[in-house]
């Protein structure tokens, strides 16, 4: 029985799946944030005049081009494509929206960010990890990674991703 245990243990503390939890981490963040951006489309009418444009852009124009990106980091991230970059804006805008769910409450913030205190958080250390981590084996970064190796060192960094 105590062998039993013992190849449990060392089967699972030496065999990982990185690169599937990776594939997952990103599926989940990418659906999330599509879920953000589909819920802020349904709520463009209400959502709209009580927001602030950005950039000299009118309300409108920055809601538009907000979910647009909002979409295209999330497909991103789920395909593994640019990943470390497509994390950055997201990044940003929870870090925007924690500062204004922590700020006075104001029913444009209600609408347009419909979190709880601590789920802007949840998604920043999410995307901190796939900025270090990087996307692993299983996403788009890594098959064109591949397809542009051309030295033995390139080939091992590979492998040790």
């Amino acid at each position: 029985m105590s062998g039993f245990f013992k190849n449990l243990f060392l089967y699972s503390a030496g065999h990982t799946y990185s690169n599937m939890s990776r594939l997952f981490l990103r599926l989940f963040t990418g659906i999330m944030f599509i879920q953000l951006s589909v819920r802020q489309l349904l709520n463009f009418d209400a959502i709209v005049p009580s927001f602030d444009g950005f950039m000299g852009m009118s309300p409108e124009t920055s809601m538009i081009v907000l979910v647009i990106v909002e979409l295209l980091c999330a497909v991103c991230i789920m395909l593994g494509f640019l990943t470390r970059l497509a994390v950055l804006f997201p990044m940003g805008l929870m870090l925007v929206a924690e500062n204004l769910i922590m700020s006075p409450p104001d029913t444009a913030t209600d609408q347009f960010f419909n979190f709880a205190p601590g789920y802007p958080l949840m998604f920043i250390g999410i995307f901190v990890f796939m900025l270090l981590a990087g996307p692993g084996k299983i996403s788009l970064d890594y098959i064109i990674a591949a397809h542009f190796t051309e030295t033995p060192h390139d080939e091992d960094v590979l492998d040790n991703a």
